[in-house]
């Protein structure tokens, strides 16, 4: 079975999920900045698998001080890491959050000799990851109370378990169904323009033996008129304290079909993935990516030089779209405010 992400004596391992479905390849990272690399450059990419790989990347950089540091030039460098972390990619929320929570682990630990530093820093990255699995988990048990037998699910990018560190999130719903024995199906949108959905979530869906068909975007509500779906999973890369989400573009299009056809619309997300900063989806940040992903399909030309692009990312759904948010703590509902509010430490 493939990883996302692992911790290893000699560096960080990712799957480059640029190379998907043709190629399962792992790559080997020692330096923290080519962590930061591969964030930016989508080797990793999905909101709780970034921010492990950010903690995991200011782990290697920790690691890789000398000994004989002081702990000024030490507090330095540690900030100048994490720095390097937050300007990878700015709308998935646990990122930062892992980033905090790292600053957080080496400001406690500061005082401490640097050998027990480095020792503690690097174990605060792995249990991220391994807090991240079981959270997933979690999720999958909780919200495949939503899922009824023979019920025929759209999903839409990829929340699964390359966009963690396993399992998945919304994916992790849908295996959690599979695995209780419900007589499931999946519709998976290719998601333009990257096509996270026909290259990842297939290929995962496909080695777990999970029946799916592949669409595309829009061919959605085609099959939500003709009856044939009965929920929509998503995942997502931040949740405003109102409920609204932000997800891969073209999700809130998803919500509209959805609640015009009178069908469920889920989104499972960590407690993670909330923050609890900001009122509304108005107040996310928007990535814009490179041209050439709408332009170009892997290396192939498919529109003419010249042409204008825009090319958001990401795109928010308002809370009066969403059915329910599936959390590791529980599943929230109407009124968002009140119960997200709940979940605040």
């Amino acid at each position: 079975m493939f990883y996302t992400i692992k911790w290893t004596d000699d560096g960080v391992s990712m799957i480059d999920q640029r190379l998907l479905p043709e190629e399962e390849v792992y790559h080997l990272y020692k330096d923290y900045r080519d962590v930061a690399k591969a964030i930016k450059e989508m080797v990793i990419r999905g909101a709780p698998a970034i921010g492990i790989a950010a903690a995991m990347g200011i782990a290697i950089g920790v690691e890789k001080l000398s000994d004989d540091i002081s702990k000024e030039d030490l507090e330095k460098e540690f900030i100048k890491i994490c720095n390097v972390m937050k300007e990878t990619r700015p709308t998935a929320v646990n990122l930062f959050w892992a980033i905090e929570r790292m600053k957080k682990k080496f400001y406690d630990v500061m005082e401490k000799d640097f050998k027990e530093i480095k020792k503690q820093i690097i174990e605060e990255a792995k249990k991220i990851h391994e807090e991240d699995i079981f959270c997933n988990r979690k999720m999958g048990h909780i919200g495949q109370l939503l899922i009824k037998d023979n019920w025929t699910i759209l999903t839409h990018c990829n929340a699964g378990a390359l966009a963690t560190g396993g399992y998945g999130t919304a994916i992790g719903v849908i295996r959690a169904a599979w695995e209780y024995g419900k007589k499931i199906r999946v519709f998976v949108d290719e998601t333009r323009p990257y096509l996270q959905g026909a290259r990842l979530t297939s290929w995962e869906l496909v080695k777990l033996g999970i029946p799916a068909t592949l669409i595309t975007d829009n061919m959605a509500g085609y099959f939500m008129s003709k009856g044939e779906i009965d929920c929509v999973v998503v995942g997502a890369d931040r949740i405003a304290t109102n409920g609204d989400v932000a997800n891969k573009i073209g999700t809130y299009s998803l919500s509209v079909l959805a609640k015009e056809n009178n069908i469920p619309f889920f989104v499972a997300a960590p407690v993670s993935t909330i923050d609890f900063n900001i009122k509304s989806g108005s107040e996310i940040p928007i990535e814009e990516r490179d041209r050439r992903e709408v332009t170009h399909i892997k290396e192939r030309v498919i529109a003419p030089e010249g042409v204008d692009v825009k090319n958001p990312a990401f795109d928010v759904t308002p809370s009066s779209n969403i059915t329910a948010i599936i959390t590791e703590k529980g599943i929230l509902k109407y009124p968002y405010e009140i119960n997200i509010g709940k979940l605040r430490n």
